[in-house]
């Protein structure tokens, strides 16, 4: 499953580049493939629009099956709207933190994320 990070950059030290790369890092261990905007963008005085055009582009040719959503990208200016295109597509949507294994090509998730799945249903 080839998931894209979505997480907040503006505002925060170093673009939250540590923390899309230590995501990336443990995600690919578990067996994900992933697209990372912190390695398509990696210089951190490139314009914003750019950026975005550069990430959705990427979530689009690189066949994303889904994203991966960092804390606090409710608060970001471009999460949010990566986050609309994937779900609006009918792709799948994750609290990153809340994926913990893969199991064939479906993600396993946490007793939590389980729970929330299940609110959802209801």
């Amino acid at each position: 499953m080839k998931l894209y990070i979505a997480g907040p950059m503006t505002g925060y030290a170093e673009l939250n580049f540590p923390a899309f790369h230590a995501e990336a890092r443990r995600l690919r261990a578990l067996g994900f493939e992933i697209v990372n905007p912190a390695e398509l963008n990696p210089d951190p005085t490139a314009q914003w629009l750019d950026c975005m055009r550069v990430d959705i582009a990427a979530m689009m040719t690189e066949k994303c099956d889904g994203v991966a959503l960092l804390p606090g990208w409710e608060q970001s200016k471009g999460a949010p709207i990566e986050h609309n295109l994937m779900r609006d597509l009918g792709l799948r949507v994750y609290q990153a933190a809340r994926l913990v294994g893969l199991a064939g090509e479906f993600p396993v998730l946490s007793q939590a994320a389980l729970g929330d799945l299940e609110m959802e249903a209801a």
